[in-house]
């Protein structure tokens, strides 16, 4: 091959590599996924949680590193990451994988991968039961959809929502941040025992009616008052004294107090 024709491909390769380099370097980087306040989801837009009020959430559930958190439709991942900076294993359940995406870049910048993971998931095709956290921003008629389930989980189990309520089933307790703009409630519930129905006790009989975590009825046929469940502690007065328990089951153990006395008390459930 002649010197001429060698010099003439050589400088057709440089011309195609310098073309190439070029329109490599003026190509457009790829811009990181930034979501949009109202940016449509499967069930819910996500509009983020005030990080005060993620605070709230954590210290009302009280979390602490012996819990696991599931965030229900987690977002951009800030209140698993929050929860996992507090040492606490939690899992968001996000169904737009782009987000799923975004929390798992977020929790990699927060230092916290190995205690903040993220699910591509349908909240209704999801097994949340080994949760003792819960946390959620959802609409009420997704709440109410989700309550049932909730209701089944292990008595004592913490649940707590942004801003949107449980309908009948009123939250244990309610507290609001300030300074705040909007989005500024959080709503706790403690997922109660199951007591409905009849119960024997050397006191006589008890039968408990409930609604959620309040409870009425009678025991010996005196009328129970001041009735309430907390998770698996129950509580009540009926004829001046005063009986706090423990549920297990089909089996309440505590005590009664009457008259500066306090003595043990026990009930188990009836039929069996």
């Amino acid at each position: 091959m002649h010197s001429f024709e060698l010099l003439r491909r050589a400088l057709l390769v440089v011309s195609l590599s310098l073309v190439a380099g070029n329109a490599f370097a003026q190509a457009p980087a790829t811009k990181p996924f930034e979501p949009e306040v109202g940016r449509a989801g499967k069930d819910v837009v996500w509009v983020p949680t005030p990080q005060a009020l993620v605070d709230k959430m954590l210290d009302m559930a009280a979390v602490t590193p012996q819990d696991y958190l599931m965030d229900l439709g987690s977002g951009d991942g800030r209140t698993v990451i929050t929860a996992a900076k507090r040492g606490v294993q939690a899992l968001g359940i996000e169904y737009d994988p782009d987000m799923v995406d975004l929390s798992v870049r977020n929790a990699a910048a927060g230092g916290v991968s190995d205690k903040a993971k993220f699910m591509k998931a349908d909240l209704f095709k999801t097994d949340f039961s080994k949760a003792t956290v819960i946390t959620m921003f959802l609409l009420p008629s997704i709440n109410l959809q989700l309550r049932p389930l909730i209701l089944n989980m292990k008595p004592g189990t913490r649940v707590v929502s942004n801003t949107f309520t449980m309908e009948d089933w009123q939250p244990d307790e309610t507290s609001k941040i300030d300074p705040c703009d909007r989005w500024c409630t959080a709503l706790f519930w403690i997922v109660p025992a199951k007591v409905e129905g009849t119960w024997q006790s050397p006191q006589g009989s008890v039968t408990l009616r409930q609604q959620f975590q309040m409870v009425s009825g009678t025991i010996g046929g005196t009328p129970i008052t001041n009735g309430k469940l907390r998770g698996d502690k129950i509580s009540f007065t009926a004829g001046g004294s005063q009986y706090n328990g423990l549920v297990n089951g089909n089996r309440i153990e505590g005590t009664v107090a009457s008259a500066g006395r306090t003595a043990n008390w026990q009930a188990t459930r009836a039929g069996l």
